[in-house]
């Protein structure tokens, strides 16, 4: 098969690689379409590897595609299933092996791109948002870096449940858009504690935002930590951390055991496949590109400015 393959020093290259096998509990997925992620650049840089068992040089954490072969004790998909899900890596690829439990079937109405941008960013927002941090109809949610893709999938999600959304987006040219997913009021970044209290708030940026999310807080707000492009660093005041009863957590999906990375899964596909199989959420799509054009497709992603998802195409 071919891949994307990382090489010394963070270049990319379409190489051919040994054609992967199921093992137990896994199926073999023909990728149509691979998103791309925040961490894909930072395992480029060398700064994120994979965990132990997947493939080390070939980035991509979701992936769609049809099933092409069952292992054994895999009873879920059958040959010619349409399937998406997160994986460990190697996502960036012709085919790729993933356990049957980190799948979900891919709704009749929804193309390839769409499917291929779907289960890294709504699976880590929904996680965020409801698991770790229990945002209720009514509560007043901020979403950070809302033009990306766990953004938009933040925003989308918040309006779902009836929560006040509101969105800081850097870009002028997005924030429209942004409002159209469903925030109730969108802002540029700056100043953005003035205009709370906030409930929940999903950091996408990093450190940096910290002292001035928990001035933006409420009273029992929680704050989720799922992005440090800013930074990873920062100090905070916990003097106001503790008067305001606040809590601050942090996450990341990659890295959990498979029962876990299963849990995230049936979530999604319990309270969000619906809405997305009606239409009332959607993957905004930034621009497509074929395999073969991955280095374009990273640097595009790392420019900026972008609403939406960028997929590579198989």
């Amino acid at each position: 098969m071919l891949a994307v393959t990382i090489r010394d020093g963070g270049r990319l290259e379409l190489a051919e690689h040994p054609d992967p096998v199921p093992g137990h509990g896994e199926v073999l997925v023909r990728v149509r379409a691979a998103g791309l992620n925040g961490a894909d650049m930072m395992q480029r840089q060398g700064n994120y590897p994979a965990p132990p068992g997947d493939p080390q040089d070939i980035p991509g954490m979701e992936l769609a595609g049809e099933v092409v072969e069952v292992g054994p004790r895999a009873p879920r998909f059958s040959v010619g299933d349409r399937v998406m899900g997160l994986v460990g890596g190697g996502a960036q690829a012709e085919l790729a092996t993933v356990h049957e439990r980190q799948l979900m079937p891919i709704p009749a109405n929804v193309e390839w791109p769409q499917a291929g941008g779907f289960p890294e960013v709504f699976t880590t927002a929904h996680d965020a948002i409801f698991t770790q941090c229990g945002l209720r109809p009514g509560e007043r949610l901020l979403v950070h870096g809302a033009a990306g893709g766990v953004g938009t999938a933040g925003v989308q999600l918040g309006a779902l449940t009836g929560a006040h959304v509101t969105a800081t987006v850097r870009n002028p040219d997005a924030r429209d858009a942004v409002r159209r997913l469903g925030a109730d009021v969108v802002l540029a970044p700056e100043g953005f504690e003035h205009h709370g209290p906030y409930d929940v708030i999903l950091e996408l940026v990093g450190g940096p935002n910290l002292p001035a999310d928990i001035q933006g807080l409420d009273t029992n707000g929680r704050i989720v930590v799922i992005g440090v492009g800013a930074g990873a660093k920062s100090e905070i005041n916990l003097l106001a951390l503790m008067g305001k009863r606040a809590t601050v957590r942090a996450s990341t999906l990659r890295a959990r055991p498979l029962e876990l990375k299963a849990l995230t899964a049936r979530a999604v596909e319990r309270e969000v496949l619906p809405a997305l199989e009606s239409g009332k959420v959607h993957v905004p799509i930034a621009r497509t590109f074929p395999l073969t054009e991955a280095e374009a497709a990273y640097d595009f992603f790392t420019a900026g400015g972008k609403l939406g998802k960028i997929v590579l195409l198989a």
